[in-house]
């Protein structure tokens, strides 16, 4: 099965990905949570960070600046190289 992903940052062909496999459980992973600064993603957040704790993981919260552009590529970076999964809020 194959899956484009279109980057909504201008780009004029898409980039081919490979899907990374997911993980049998999140017990003992670290799990980054970025929250992309729109309103209650904070909310969103804190619910997943409870579930995610009692499922086992460890949580990082994250933060971009602002919702309107992509994030920072120290943040990125950050996030890439200290989680084993990420989920992105989307709220308002």
């Amino acid at each position: 099965m194959t899956t484009t992903i279109l980057d909504p940052t201008s780009e004029q062909a898409p980039a081919t990905r490979e899907r990374v496999g997911r993980p049998e459980s999140l017990a003992g992973l670290t799990v980054g949570l970025l929250d992309i600064s729109k309103p209650r993603g904070d909310v969103f957040l804190d619910r997943v960070e409870e579930r995610l704790t009692a499922a086992g993981a460890t949580v990082a919260r994250y933060a971009k600046p602002t919702f309107t552009k992509p994030a920072p590529a120290d943040l990125r970076h950050e996030i890439a190289t200290h989680c084993d999964a990420v989920i992105e809020a989307l709220a308002d």
